[in-house]
């Protein structure tokens, strides 16, 4: 006996109230994500101030290049999180334009 797809016995009706709180509750995630890259950004000063040390011993010069190549991971994180800010900002109003169409 085979179990075939069968479809919903009710479509879902379309509410423009639930629509708008998904893409509220999305715009908020946006915020969240952009808290994030500025926290990202204080990091980075920090990382840079302390670059800017004057170490002149071997094991200063290690320790700055350690913190070069972590703010440098940071900075490629930061683009990445940059990048999915701009993404689910698009989301957001695609959930807004989708709920529109109605079912």
């Amino acid at each position: 006996m085979s179990v075939g797809l069968m479809p919903a016995a009710n479509p879902p009706t379309f509410d423009p109230l639930e629509c708008a709180s998904r893409s509220h509750e999305v715009q908020r995630l946006a915020w969240r994500l952009t808290t994030c890259v500025d926290q990202v950004d204080a990091v980075l000063v920090s990382l840079r101030r302390t670059q800017l040390a004057d170490w002149q011993s071997p094991a200063g010069r290690a320790y700055r290049t350690t913190i070069a190549l972590h703010a440098s991971a940071l900075m490629r994180a930061r683009e990445s999180l940059d990048a999915a800010v701009a993404l689910v900002l698009r989301h957001s109003q695609n959930v807004s334009v989708s709920g529109e169409r109605g079912p």
